[in-house]
């Protein structure tokens, strides 16, 4: 068995397909949305009420060496 996507341009596509169906030569399941795609837009959306400002960046990036600094420094 092969499984491919087929996007219906036509509606007498669509009732062709259909009829395959109704003789069992074909199965048709209706595709659901991306959950994954769905899980980043939520993540971006979130992401864009708290963007954090270019000075919290450089903070926490200095924040970050500095520790590394004094590790290597042991």
């Amino acid at each position: 068995m092969s499984t491919v996507q087929v996007d219906i341009l036509n509606p007498k596509a669509g009732k062709l397909l259909q009829d395959l169906a109704d003789m069992k030569l074909i199965s048709i399941k209706e595709m659901s949305d991306d959950g994954f795609l769905a899980i980043v837009k939520k993540i971006r959306k979130k992401a864009h009420k708290t963007v954090p400002s270019l000075e919290d960046i450089t903070k926490e990036v200095e924040s970050v060496r500095a520790k590394q600094y004094a590790k290597q420094k042991r």
